[in-house]
């Protein structure tokens, strides 16, 4: 893969909400995974093969969608359209996480086919790379006849998620309950859905019903896309750890509430934000980004907590190797800035201002995938591949 060197970096976000924003203007990728980070007299351009100028502009790492409901391929049967994926790439997302293969035409709800769809979609999405971008595919549903033996069997071929809990026909917590025991045990991360009834077969889930269950992150806080109420949010912001996510397909006067709650009380680790598509609200290519101008301008969330939230936070309740800027994490990077006529003088101020940022590169394991984001407004810096 060679060695690359990101140089004259106007701002560094780390994806690290106990240290957000780093004080360096240089890193150095080497074979997939940063290497080092610092000033740029400390890392001598000799020693990169390739050299990006950001002429000024932010990096951050890679955007991480929390919540997709992708099934195969780059398309979505739920709105018929193929290359949503790619096109979220140029919103700055590098890692997409299923929530679950929901919408798949004829989808199966018996074990063996619970199990075959969700390794299905973790194997192929594997291998699979729309535009660049990475897939955790193979959420699998929770449905009746699941036994400990079949967790173990998806964890061993690689499925990783357990979808939103309620999507299925396992919606009680005596009866999800045990599963989540299991999928935790061999290593899953379990998602619950929260409030209001989504599509047909989904239910309606209250705060009581995601305490007594136990899942890792409470699936949209805010709606998908209808809130719990949000006395039913403080108590799972009081009475739990339990990870908090935003999406975009929600309710946004909930995000905006439930945000200023979250700063207040300094939870800032807490929270992740997801798209919740392709939904009936559609495919969103700039959804997370449009969450984190949200919930800063509206909800007082400082913006580079707003960038963790879409790239640390995610990558730590996922167990991923990317999502912070770090030595030895894959090199999954995005350079940010205001867009041409904002107020915003830089990407954290045009957050702050509710401006879509300008995507202006995109680095995955840190090879160049876009150079120029076709879905958000021109940057006003320009970045440069000088070597």
């Amino acid at each position: 893969m060679g060695s690359t060197k990101i140089k004259n970096i106007g701002i560094m976000v780390s994806g690290d909400v106990k240290n957000p924003l780093l004080k360096a203007d240089a890193l150095l990728i080497k074979d997939g995974k940063i290497a080092k980070w610092g000033n740029n007299v400390e890392i001598p351009d000799s020693e990169a093969e390739k050299i990006i100028d950001a002429g000024g502009m932010a990096l951050t790492p890679g955007l991480i969608d929390s919540h997709c409901h992708v099934v195969l391929m780059d398309y979505t049967p739920r709105q018929n359209q193929i290359g949503f994926l790619a096109s979220e790439l140029h919103g700055g997302v590098t890692t997409v996480i299923s929530a679950g293969e929901v919408h798949l035409p004829g989808r199966p709800n018996d074990p063996a086919g619970i199990k075959a769809l969700a390794i299905l979609a973790a194997k192929s999405f594997s291998k699979f790379r729309p535009g660049g971008m990475k897939v955790i595919g193979g959420g699998v549903i929770l449905e009746p006849g699941l036994v400990e033996k079949d967790f173990e069997e998806m964890a061993k071929e690689g499925v990783r998620v357990v979808g939103e809990i309620g999507l299925g026909k396992i919606k009680q917590p005596d009866d999800a309950a045990p599963m989540v025991k299991w999928a935790k045990k061999y290593g899953m991360t379990v998602m619950m859905h929260t409030g209001g009834t989504s599509i047909p077969g989904s239910s309606t889930v209250t705060a009581d019903q995601v305490i007594a269950t136990d899942p890792d992150i409470v699936a949209h806080i805010n709606g998908g896309p209808t809130a719990i109420p949000l006395e039913e949010a403080k108590k799972l912001i009081d009475k739990t750890e339990l990870t908090l996510e935003f999406v975009h397909c929600g309710n946004p006067k909930m995000a905006v509430e439930v945000a200023k709650i979250i700063n207040e009380k300094g939870l800032y680790h807490r929270v992740i934000i997801g798209n919740d598509a392709p939904s009936g609200t559609g495919v969103v290519p700039l959804g997370i980004l449009r969450v984190m101008n949200l919930i800063s301008s509206l909800g007082d969330i400082p913006p580079e907590m707003a960038v963790c939230m879409a790239t640390g936070n995610t990558a730590k309740v996922h167990k991923l190797n990317r999502g912070f800027i770090k030595e030895g994490f894959e090199a999954d990077l995005i350079l940010m800035d205001a867009p041409m006529g904002s107020v915003g003088d830089d990407l954290l101020s045009a957050i702050k201002a509710g401006d879509n940022p300008a995507v202006a590169m995109v680095l995955v394991d840190g090879e160049v995938v876009v150079t120029k984001s076709r879905n958000t407004p021109p940057p006003k810096r320009k970045a440069n591949i000088i070597k």
